[in-house]
């Protein structure tokens, strides 16, 4: 516990140094950008188009918004976690245990937190590349309401690094790809159906209402889709401070755990 408290206060000293891994991360993606761009408009819109008019004409309003409003703002958050997940459990998993890339690394002037953080950081870039393509779609769609919904790209990068640090930490535990599915089927399947992505949690028994605002996605939806239907989000501070507390602790105790796993 020490260690990852003094790790949490490092952060705030070393954050020039993770951009040599970002830079390396965004230079190996930018040689497939095209099809990746691509799948991040063509999935949203299938979604939107599937349950945003096809649900949403059975739905129809949820309070005093359309049923495509509701659902958008939604995906916009779970897209964000989603990708951030993905990105730094699996393909940062490969580049530490299988293509040897941090390895190589921290060969260098580079140590092992820089490494977390550029890969923390890179994955929570590319959230914010998918939930932006969720927003353009939403908004050609019609789906995106005042001046408020360039504020939610923000948030989708906030949201994208509480994720990724989350991830971050399973990656530092797992031997194998097999392992990410305990996370998948434990961690961001139940955030993805109890947060309010697809339906109020109003709606659910007080006791999963309970545990969904105990959990980061909440946090994040209550502030992108206010922001998306154009209002201003209420209690703001507390939701971008639930989501940057999750994103630091998980961060210090990933960077600790690889530490300990790569010094081995």
């Amino acid at each position: 516990m020490a260690e990852s408290t003094t790790t949490l206060r490092r952060i705030p000293h070393r954050t020039a140094r993770w951009l040599p891994v970002w830079r390396r991360n965004l230079r190996v993606w930018s040689k497939l950008a095209l099809p990746s761009l691509i799948g991040n408009f063509g999935e949203p819109l299938l979604y939107l188009l599937a349950l945003g008019y096809g649900l949403g004409a059975l739905v129809g309003r949820i309070g005093d918004m359309p049923y495509m409003f509701f659902l958008a703002s939604g995906i916009f958050c779970s897209s964000a976690m989603m990708t951030a997940s993905f990105e730094a459990t699996y393909s940062a998993y490969s580049r530490m245990a299988v293509q040897k890339t941090w390895e190589a690394i921290v060969t260098t002037p580079l140590d092992v937190f820089d490494v977390v953080v550029g890969e923390v950081m890179w994955a929570a870039t590319k959230s914010l590349f998918s939930a932006s393509a969720i927003l353009i779609v939403a908004w050609a769609l019609g789906a995106v309401s005042g001046g408020y919904a360039v504020l939610a790209v923000p948030v989708a990068l906030l949201s994208g690094f509480c994720f990724a640090s989350m991830a971050m930490v399973v990656t530092a535990l797992a031997r194998s790809y097999d392992f990410f599915l305990y996370y998948t089927t434990l961690g961001v399947t139940p955030m993805l159906l109890i947060c309010g992505v697809f339906f109020p949690i109003g709606q659910m028994p007080a006791g999963v209402q309970t545990l969904a605002w105990a959990l980061p996605l909440t946090h994040s939806v209550a502030l992108a889709r206010p922001l998306i239907t154009g209002a201003a989000p209420e209690n703001a501070l507390l939701h971008l401070a639930v989501l940057a507390l999750f994103g630091l602790v998980a961060l210090s105790v990933a960077a600790t755990l690889l530490k300990r796993r790569l010094d081995a």
